[in-house]
């Protein structure tokens, strides 16, 4: 079974590009200071590390 990563999001989007908004929602973030816990898989490790300055990883 895989592990799993909680993920909060500390930064918003708005002001920024469109990508970084698209790689929230793909994350399952919907609101400012949502935490989502998701499976520790390199893909989704991927997109942590793309929006890593908009968000705070617990292990």
């Amino acid at each position: 079974m895989a592990t799993e990563v909680k993920v909060t999001l500390k930064k918003s989007p708005i002001g920024r590009k469109a990508y970084f908004s698209n790689v929230l929602k793909g994350l399952g973030f919907r609101r400012l200071n949502q935490t989502v816990t998701l499976q520790d898989t390199p893909e989704i490790r991927g997109m942590i590390r793309k929006v890593e300055h908009m968000v705070v990883v617990e292990d």
